[in-house]
């Protein structure tokens, strides 16, 4: 199995320095609740549950909604030692056919039988929090799987002592007493629905319309059909995210548009943050002149990693 790279989920936030930049940002500002219309990888959306504040996150892709269901919506589930026994039930065990055939472009035929039949047995589990924990682990089990190339999978266990590993090694859910959500929209159809303090909006990196496909070689793709438990949704998927921020875009005006329109869709919220991650395509003086055509920008701040990365980033705040 050829070693893959993660392209873009946002997993730049995952990093100690990002999220520590964004912590300090937003410690500055006083709110009780947010909504993220990007929640990716997550991390900030659990730290700010540890303050006590009632989070609403969101993202169109549904592998990265349904982490946000088991680590943001959830309070106090866990997943029993039954439950697990019940998902690793003859997870190596093929039959006559895969359910999703897809899972062959990414892994071997064993190892498809076995992230198919772990899918089929999460089916079973009682709940949306439930299903969506087992997913989380699945994930986090195909993460593992993918870190290996040729010179290394002799060292890598096997999948079904992984996951239980993975299981035994999860934190307590985060209980702060409020009523988080996680939904699976488009941005601007849930933030139009929200009524929380803050905006947090992680602007999505840009993809250009003509390499629009290319999301669909990507391990990120091998998590939504795995999740989605097939590849048939891809045209759909697409088609909704047409002229919204998130989806290919032509220019870097129309991407500035979809930032302008969203934010236009948020104006009811009393605060916004935008993080902004200089990507050479827009710049952080173009999006501060975005946002003051909606609203008048309080602040700017800047963090340089270019030494680590080579990016800068920014998060600009309109209160």
């Amino acid at each position: 199995m050829r070693k893959q790279s993660f392209p873009n989920d946002y997993s730049h936030a995952d990093s100690n320095g990002w999220l520590a930049f964004e912590l300090s940002v937003l410690r500055r500002l006083k709110f009780d609740s947010i909504a993220n219309p990007f929640a990716g990888a997550l991390n900030l959306d659990t730290h700010l549950k540890r303050w006590g504040v009632r989070v609403a996150t969101n993202d169109a892709w549904q592998w990265a909604s349904t982490k946000a269901v088991a680590s943001v919506e959830n309070n106090i589930e866990q997943l029993t030692e039954a439950e697990v026994e019940s998902i690793l039930e003859d997870a190596y065990v093929p039959g006559h056919r895969l359910r999703n055939e897809a899972l062959l472009r990414w892994l071997s035929e064993p190892e498809a039988w076995w992230f198919d039949n772990v899918r089929s047995n999460i089916e079973r589990l009682h709940g949306r929090i439930k299903r969506s924990l087992a997913l989380t682990l699945g994930l986090a089990v195909g993460d593992y799987a993918f870190s290996f190339d040729e010179e290394t999978r002799h060292l890598r266990q096997p999948l079904t002592r992984v996951f239980r590993r993975i299981w035994e090694a999860l934190p307590p859910p985060i209980d702060n007493s409020q009523q988080n959500t996680s939904t699976n929209k488009e941005a601007r159809e849930f933030i139009a629905e929200q009524h929380t303090d803050l905006l947090f909006l992680r602007t999505p990196s840009p993809v250009h319309s003509g390499s629009s496909h290319a999301r669909r070689a990507s391990p990120l793709a091998w998590r939504e059909e795995w999740v989605r438990d097939g590849d048939n949704f891809w045209n759909e998927f697409e088609r909704a995210q047409i002229g919204r921020l998130g989806a290919p875009v032509e220019s870097k005006h129309q991407y500035l548009r979809f930032i302008e329109e969203l934010l236009e869709a948020a104006s009811h919220l009393p605060a916004w943050a935008i993080a902004h991650t200089e990507h050479g395509f827009v710049s952080t003086e173009e999006v501060v002149e975005t946002v003051r055509r909606v609203r008048p920008v309080d602040t700017v701040y800047t963090k340089d990693f270019s030494e680590l990365t080579g990016l800068r980033a920014a998060i600009i705040t309109a209160l």
